[in-house]
């Protein structure tokens, strides 16, 4: 593998870290979006410093030969701590437990560190290998064993994850179970990384030559592993916030009918702060309903207790179940008292006795607007009492001109 093959992968975990970096901020206060904002920035920096283009220019900053094999193998140990906090973090459970078992990995994989930088202080690699240091170094003491240890440590982070992967997928269904099958194949990955590297080792120690799984079977591996694992900590985050946005889309979409129906009533036009286009989803959908609420408290006065009545009890006769039936007629009242307040531009015919007992429609979530404005685009119920009110307004203007 060449500089290309790990500063891609690096520039990927960069643009995952941008894309999700307003909301990285906003939940800073999150074990949860704190530990998915640490592996993305560690796969990154895993890929960045594992380049042999960047371990060269590494060497040759500090001066010291193969010193990016410490530095290497530190963020290789960081990046499977993160994974196993991330995962205690997404699961969930009491904070003190979740806080205890995320610190004793957090400790161990510590220590791990710390032996590594010692190991590699003690031993001695005098000569640059930018490739195939674990083979080059497998009979030099103190190096040896912290190519073993951090080897050891990368086998029981893929074994670790992928127990409570399974364990926790079984559960669960749908994004969250992908995204832990995902996670559970790429921290397998782990395992035949290390076998491969710990066979061209021990061929080393034997006095045999395999260095060829090291140098380019491993590193594939590795790349492969840190990918998806990252993948899979991000696909089911990613897939619920589309999903939320979609829905929350559908939603502004689904009431356009009725705030269409009311726009010419509403104060929308005149209000000081105006939501851009561009403006999020939830506000989009909050100033919809908002001037839907302000529609119909200007229609207040003429609605019909007689026509919701009628409506619903047509509705009903018609085989709708009984919210749905509220919806149409809520619809069916609000679309004659528009025709009502349409033949009446003076606003002589104000809150009559009936007027001011009428029930009002159900305006208390956006789910009943939802389901009137449906109700006032597909309805034949809301079409008939729009064709009797628009017949009413009609002869009512007639009689005034007249």
């Amino acid at each position: 593998m060449d500089g290309s093959s790990y500063y891609f992968p690096a520039i990927a975990m960069g643009a995952a870290i941008a894309f999700k970096g307003p909301a990285l901020i906003r939940g800073r206060r999150d074990p949860l979006m704190r530990s998915v904002g640490v592996l993305l920035a560690l796969a990154g920096l895993v890929f960045l410093f594992a380049a042999p283009p960047t371990i060269a220019e590494v060497n040759h900053l500090t001066g010291v030969p193969n010193i990016s094999a410490p530095l290497v193998y530190c963020l290789l140990s960081a990046f499977s701590a993160s994974c196993l906090v991330l995962i205690i973090n997404w699961r969930g459970g009491p904070p003190e437990v979740t806080r205890r078992l995320s610190r004793r990995w957090i400790a161990g994989y510590a220590v791990v560190g710390v032996a590594l930088i010692v190991l590699f202080a003690l031993g001695d690699a005098p000569e640059e290998r930018l490739r195939d240091l674990d083979t080059h170094y497998a009979n030099t003491p103190f190096i040896r064993e912290m190519i073993v240890l951090y080897l050891a440590s990368l086998t029981v982070a893929g074994v670790a994850m992928n127990i409570m992967c399974w364990r926790w997928a079984v559960q669960v269904h749908g994004w969250l179970r992908a995204g832990l099958l995902v996670i559970a194949f790429g921290s397998l990955c782990n395992i035949p990384y290390a076998a491969a590297k710990f066979t061209a080792v021990v061929a080393r120690w034997n006095g045999g030559n395999l260095d060829g799984l090291s140098t380019d079977l491993a590193p594939v591996l590795a790349s492969v592993g840190a990918q998806l694992t990252a993948i899979g900590f991000c696909l089911p985050l990613a897939c619920r916030r589309i999903g939320d946005s979609w829905n929350t889309w559908s939603t502004y979409r689904r009431l356009g009918p009725l705030w269409r129906e009311l726009k010419p009533l509403s104060a929308h036009e005149d209000r000081a702060v105006r939501i851009s286009w561009w403006s999020a989803a939830e506000l989009q959908v909050t100033q919809r309903e908002s001037d839907i609420h302000d529609g119909m408290l200007s229609l207040y006065p003429y609605f019909d207790s007689e026509v919701r009545s009628h409506a619903y009890d047509t509705a009903l006769a018609a085989g709708s179940s009984p919210a749905q039936a509220q919806a149409e007629a809520d619809a069916a009242m609000v679309t004659a008292a528009v025709r009502a307040r349409a033949a009446d531009p003076e606003g002589r015919v104000i809150s009559s006795a009936e007027a001011a007992t009428a029930p009002t429609t159900s305006t208390d979530g956006p789910r009943d607007l939802v389901r009137m404005s449906i109700a006032l685009r597909q309805s034949p119920v809301v079409a008939a009492a729009r064709g009797r009110a628009a017949t009413r307004s009609e002869s009512d203007s007639h009689e005034r001109t007249s």
